[in-house]
């Protein structure tokens, strides 16, 4: 059912086509049935273009064709000459329509009127022009030379001249005009797009504009008037060009259009009484052809010179717009690197510094500028050593390596030494430059070597009672066995076992606790590591020997493995602890069997994989056995602190490497970790 608005837009187009069909049949040329002027085919566009959405759509072809088909009877025109003549209109209109459609597809599809606002939609706008009036041309012309007998060319080309000047005109007016009603107070309360803000701006226009309004009026009235009436003998059309030219590039197109339409509507009725250049023609119909070539020419000109001039509106309008965000932007930008605690530069491939903020003045030294190189500061290894050009991290981010955490010394203008973390990446707009950050971590790592050494003296302390415990009670239980046996000696031999598993529990997680610390903390010192040997030098340490024939020695399946780059004490550690633990959570009495393989997953990266038929990983803990403290089980025969896996994540992550845990097809767990390989290029020391 069609709304209420859509229904009165109805009743309304139907009222205003009325009056241009009447208008149009009033003045028919040289006896013919053949009007001069057409602007029913303007009306009955903008009317199917306006309803093209609703639901109406039907009821308004079909009123359209019948108030065609009364305006013609009305005008004394036969009921057969009447129906052919009101076929060709519809038809042409729903050509019309169809081909607007595909050649100005956002304009069709937009909500409302529309827009038309370019000048591509001028274009798409002809093209469905000659499409639609062609077929009409076609179809019209031909029913009244069925009927009167009498069949031109030119009368063919009057008719699509006519059909064309009255949709382009009316057509590019109505849309204007309807799309400024949808922006009525109350409709649409504020601009939403740079066009709306250009036509705000000229409808608060100055004084001076207004002026040059009314001026433009007075002189469009006396050229016309001058063209088409005093001077009529004369060929001065190119006066009245000027003034729609002067419209156009001075006032929008909403201006333009409605300046065109009523200037063409004096042209073509001057012509019409026989003023005018136009109308030294002889013929009737010729007069009317050339005339309305004249009117549709000013048209298109004047219209894409308005289209033209606002969209260079709606661009600068843009334009300006994205200046001042992009200066926004720029300057919030430069005001966060100003203000950052940490020291930013922005290095070329030749090493000189192209910007740089405070606080890299600071770290690095006052004299930070673009005439100097990142060298000239002399950055070191902690260690001492300085660090080669080729190793510099923004040499090492051109190369295409992302340096993260690199460790560095520096005393800016003979100050204290400071220990810099440095990070360094190519910018992605700028292959020839890089970002590198500095930050301060004097402090923190000197609180960090306090707190490990504060570490290793309570450890070692707390180790002392521990083995003094573990001693005494070691006696207790040996002078126990002496004794016979009774409900007392049980007792207490129970109870010296208890104090035994509580030592020996205690030393596991003083151990794994100062394990964790150095994983975390120990400076990480990359180089190229044999795998395999590694590996299997874990292998022999668990068991992987000849034995007592027990049975429960482990297996060991090692592929071939890919050399990689790391700490070697680390690395011996992250194998430890993977290799410990697919040995402990093995079912009791069970063999254990452990695969380690290798691949490369992509350039500079090997990925590791053990795997073991153990007793697995419960479900939802895959990642949260990663955790500090966290056991996946807790309760059973298996002991432990639950630092181990949070140790082998650590170690990994400080390679720049991922680790996962994954239930083994085969039964069991799987632990895959990534590590650089041994051909990748070293970052640098890192910490």
């Amino acid at each position: 059912m069609p709304s209420r608005a859509a229904l009165r837009r109805t009743a309304a187009f139907a009222v205003l086509y009325a009056a241009a069909v009447l208008a149009g049949r009033m003045d028919l040329i040289g006896g013919t049935e053949l009007g001069l002027m057409w602007p029913a085919a303007g009306v009955g566009a903008v009317w199917l273009l306006a309803q093209r959405h609703e639901r109406s759509g039907w009821l308004d072809v079909t009123l359209l064709g019948a108030i065609s088909l009364v305006g013609n009877l009305v005008t004394e025109a036969g009921l057969q000459l009447s129906a052919a003549l009101a076929a060709a209109n519809v038809v042409q209109l729903l050509i019309f329509l169809y081909v607007f459609a595909r050649s100005c597809p956002l304009a069709w599809g937009a909500p409302g009127w529309g827009g038309f606002e370019r000048v591509q939609h001028l274009w798409g706008l002809l093209a469905a022009t000659l499409a639609g009036a062609g077929v009409g041309a076609l179809i019209g012309p031909a029913a009244l030379a069925a009927f009167d007998g009498r069949w031109s060319a030119v009368s063919a080309a009057v008719w699509l001249a006519r059909n064309c000047v009255s949709i382009v005109v009316i057509t590019a007016l109505g849309l204007r005009l309807g799309r400024l009603s949808e922006r009525r107070p109350g409709v649409l309360t504020r601009p939403t797009t740079a066009r709306q803000a250009v036509r705000e701006r000229l409808v608060r226009a100055p004084d001076r504009r207004i002026a040059e309004f009314c001026v433009l009026a007075v002189t469009s009235v006396a050229a016309y008037t001058a063209t088409f009436w005093i001077v009529r003998d004369l060929p001065l059309t190119f006066l009245v060009m000027s003034v729609t030219v002067w419209a156009a590039v001075r006032f929008g197109t909403t201006f333009t259009a409605l300046h065109t339409l009523i200037t063409g509507t004096a042209a073509v009725v001057f012509t019409a009484y026989g003023g005018g250049p136009f109308a030294a023609v002889d013929s009737p119909v010729a007069r009317a052809l050339v005339a309305q070539v004249f009117v549709g020419m000013t048209a298109v000109i004047g219209l894409a010179l308005a289209l033209g001039r606002d969209e260079r509106e709606t661009l600068a309008e843009q334009r300006i717009a994205a200046e001042k965000e992009i200066a926004a932007q720029a300057g919030m930008l430069s005001a966060i690197v100003e203000a950052m605690h940490d020291g930013l530069v922005v290095i070329d491939a030749d090493g000189r510094v192209v910007m740089s903020n405070p606080a890299a003045r600071r770290l690095l030294g006052a004299d930070v500028a673009a005439s100097t190189t990142l060298e000239d500061h002399g950055l070191l290894h902690p260690d001492g050593t300085p660090i080669g050009r080729q190793q510099m991290p923004y040499m090492l981010a051109l190369a295409g390596h992302e340096v993260r955490d690199m460790d560095a010394l520096v005393c800016p203008g003979g100050r204290e030494e400071r220990l810099l973390s440095i990070s360094a990446t190519r910018l992605p707009t700028c292959d020839r430059a890089a970002v590198v950050v500095f930050h301060d971590v004097t402090a923190e790592r000197r609180h960090r070597d306090e707190l490990t050494a504060f570490a290793g003296i309570v450890a070692h302390d707390l180790r002392n009672p521990l083995t003094t415990v573990s001693a005494w009670a070691q006696l207790l239980a040996d002078a126990l066995q002496a004794e016979p046996a009774s409900e007392v000696t049980g007792e207490l031999a129970d109870g010296i076992a208890r104090i035994q598993r509580a030592a020996t529990q205690m030393r596991e997680l003083i151990d794994d606790l100062l394990a964790h610390a150095t994983a975390r903390d120990a400076p990480l010192t990359p180089e190229p590591v044999d795998l395999a040997s590694v590996v299997r030098e874990g292998a022999a340490a668990r068991g992987d020997l000849p034995h007592d024939g027990t049975g429960q020695a482990p297996v060991f399946d090692i592929g071939e493995l890919d050399a990689v780059r790391a700490d070697r004490a680390l690395l011996r550690q992250l194998l430890d602890n993977l290799i410990g633990n697919a040995i402990k959570y093995t079912v009791p009495d069970r063999r254990p069997h452990l695969t380690v393989t290798s691949t490369r997953e992509r350039p500079g990266w090997v990925r590791v994989e053990i795997a073991d038929r153990g007793i697995g990983i419960p479900p939802g803990q895959h990642e949260a056995i990663f955790e500090n403290f966290r056991r996946a089980h807790a309760s059973g025969p298996y002991t432990g602190s639950g630092l181990g896996l949070a140790i082998c994540k650590r170690i990994v992550e400080r390679h720049g490497g991922t680790i996962r845990a994954e239930d083994n097809p085969g039964g069991g767990a799987r632990f895959v970790f990534t590590l650089p390989s041994a051909d990748a290029p070293a970052p640098g020391r890192t910490g």
